[in-house]
């Protein structure tokens, strides 16, 4: 299974689509904003990272708009946030047959362009 969770609206996932040459002909895409991320996805994506953090993102405007700098969140913590709110997943998640990708530094694209 070839398959992107992205925001169609972030300029850095759409660079990213393209210069992976990442289209519906060859992927799976799911735009998380008009297609939510259920909880049998979240989960599929947790076994493959190992933990639910590392699907977290920080970036969020939500991140301190909500408080949670200040908190300590353990995984139920970041499983329910992602689930309450599409802009906590660190995006673009591409998952390449029993390979997952999260994020967008130099290093993880770099890594998916490889598996492709």
């Amino acid at each position: 299974m070839k398959k992107i969770y992205y925001l169609s609206t972030c300029s850095t996932c759409s660079r990213i689509i393209k210069e992976l040459g990442i289209s519906s002909d060859n992927f799976i895409m799911q735009d998380i904003k008009t297609e939510s991320i259920t909880p049998d996805q979240l989960d599929e994506m947790k076994e493959m990272a190992g933990d639910y953090e590392s699907l977290f993102s920080r970036r969020s405007m939500k991140y301190k708009a909500w408080g949670l700098a200040e908190k300590s969140l353990g995984e139920e913590d970041y499983r329910k946030y992602i689930l309450d709110e599409y802009t906590f997943l660190k995006r673009p998640v591409i998952i390449i047959e029993d390979q997952i990708f999260i994020g967008n530094s130099k290093k993880v694209v770099e890594a998916a362009s490889k598996a492709l």
